[in-house]
């Protein structure tokens, strides 16, 4: 072997292949899509330049799925408000969503809480250090 990852170097399908990896439900899928054997595929993930490549493709898709969910955050508490609001609304769904409000301006206040405490916490040490 030589050098990283097996001697290959990191091809245009390989590149490939992590954008199917990250968007078909199975390996098998994937390596159809891009036209190698599920093999293939399998012993490229075992590279470590693929896994890296892979991993950071991963958390970027990830961070940007959570961007998504911070942006439709404020409809989402609006609608919450409006069903908890509305009178004509089964009882029973006007508590659910004031019970979900509850829980999640709980939630809010406790990772504010920790926040605070860490960075409290980091500053201490650097303090320390």
């Amino acid at each position: 072997m030589k050098g990283k990852g097996h001697g290959e170097k990191f091809t245009r399908k390989m590149e490939q292949a992590i954008v199917a990896l990250l968007t078909k439900p199975t390996i098998a899928e994937a390596a159809q899509v891009i036209g190698v054997g599920e093999t293939t595929l399998w012993r490229w993930m075992q590279r470590e330049d693929f896994r890296e490549r892979y991993q950071q493709a991963r958390r970027e898709a990830y961070s940007q799925a959570i961007a998504q969910l911070q942006r439709a955050s404020s409809e989402a508490v609006q609608v919450l408000c409006d069903v908890m609001k509305d009178s004509k609304n089964p009882p029973s769904s006007r508590v659910s969503a004031a019970k979900s409000v509850l829980d999640l301006a709980q939630k809010a206040i406790e990772l504010e809480d920790l926040s605070a405490r860490l960075e409290a916490l980091e500053t201490l040490v650097e303090r320390e250090a």
